[in-house]
């Protein structure tokens, strides 16, 4: 009796270990769904409110040792189809002495002692606007800016939003590493972004690209100290919590440079993966005030946080297929179901991305993208003592 009751806890176990990685597979298509839905049924776009004069922008850029790409950035902002805006960039632990600008909207910041934090620097800007700039984006030193960027946030403010993501878009696609990185980005834009915000949701932030009301900022992270990566996982959790949403503007795109080399992808992947195994806590905490308050944004971006990285969850998947081969052919049908569905889903987004042919040429190498991010596995405890910088390398 003992027995059969261990084997049955066993077994339950084995089916909610399957099933807590197998949703991952079939759950953008369901989020797809539930945007058709939504969008055949309700009515969910805003008016935009009509709004005479431009919204006052602090743009800070953070740069941290380097400073090579910020002329590029700051030269992207300064042909931006607007006017009413300041740069701030924080050069931290930077030499300065060939940062200078002759246009006085570009204010260049170089704190006294290191900082080593994204937030760090973001404050130490705020705290030197030159005015109390309305809105704030955040624009890394290696990112180039389209020239409706900020326009096109301002579509989203102007129905009410206070926090708004944009697009990033491949800079450069001139390796097998960049075209990859850039086809994972197009399909979290699609599924993170667009469809969880259309769904009824908010936008996952991506670091970079994002834009929010100066005090919506400051009421978020003044009162905490984070260092590492991960900031904006911080911050998307205590806006969704605070019960806000965070819109997607899709055409508010910046250019962001991609990794070109295997280096580069374990490091920074590392980085990305402590982050996830430090902060997906917060989405335990979003589902079940989800459910108690019938919060529909809250509980659907608690179960995007609980998510691990794509290629975790695609290793365990196909990890469990080959058991079930063995132990169940039925499960094991119904894996190779889900890992189907998933790659329908996965060429969707990048059908809907107009994804550039380079990008689509580049996934037959796949299981060697897999491959570092797998050994980056290696350095996730160590993450964060690495450089994230993208460095543009030759060969």
């Amino acid at each position: 009796m003992t027995r059969m009751m261990h084997n049955s806890a066993l077994h339950i176990i084995w089916l909610v270990l399957q099933l807590c990685i197998g949703y991952n597979l079939v759950f953008p298509l369901i989020l797809y769904i539930f945007f058709l839905l939504r969008k055949l049924f309700t009515h969910t776009d805003k008016k935009s409110l009509p709004i005479n004069t431009e919204a006052d922008y602090g743009i800070i850029v953070t740069a941290y040792e380097q400073t090579h790409m910020l002329h590029a950035v700051v030269l992207s902002l300064l042909k931006l189809n607007y006017t009413n805006y300041i740069i701030y960039i924080v050069a931290d632990k930077c030499d300065i002495t060939n940062l200078q600008f002759e246009d006085n909207r570009v204010v260049v910041l170089r704190p006294e002692q290191t900082l080593a934090s994204n937030t760090r620097s973001h404050f130490y800007a705020i705290n030197r606007f030159v005015r109390a700039h309305e809105r704030l984006t955040i624009i890394d030193s290696d990112n180039l800016a389209d020239k409706e960027y900020l326009n096109q946030l301002n579509k989203e403010f102007d129905k009410g939003f206070i926090a708004v993501q944009g697009r990033r878009d491949a800079k450069n696609l001139d390796t097998t590493y960049a075209c990859l990185d850039a086809a994972r980005d197009i399909y979290y834009h699609f599924y993170d972004g667009k469809m969880l915000f259309e769904a009824g949701s908010s936008a996952t932030l991506a670091g970079s690209g994002m834009a929010f009301t100066t005090q919506l900022y400051k009421d978020s992270l003044e009162s905490l100290d984070i260092t590492g990566a991960g900031f904006d996982k911080v911050l998307q959790y205590h806006i969704v919590n605070s019960g806000k949403r965070i819109a997607f503007a899709g055409d508010a795109i910046v250019y962001d440079e991609k990794t070109t080399h295997a280096d580069q992808l374990v490091k920074q992947r590392a980085r990305w993966i402590n982050t996830w195994f430090k902060y997906f806590k917060f989405g335990f905490n979003l589902i079940g005030k989800g459910i108690v308050r019938f919060n529909w944004n809250e509980l659907l971006f608690g179960i995007i946080l609980l998510r691990p990285p794509l290629f975790i969850f695609l290793i365990l998947s196909i990890l469990f297929l080959f058991i079930n081969l063995f132990i169940a052919p039925i499960a094991a049908a119904i894996w190779a179901a889900g890992i189907g569905l998933f790659i329908c889903g996965f060429l969707l987004a990048l059908a809907k991305g107009h994804t550039n042919e380079k990008i689509y040429r580049s996934l037959k190498n796949i299981p060697k993208f897999m491959f570092w991010q797998v050994m980056s596995l290696m350095k996730v405890r160590n993450a964060n003592k690495h450089s994230v910088a993208t460095r543009r390398r030759d060969g």
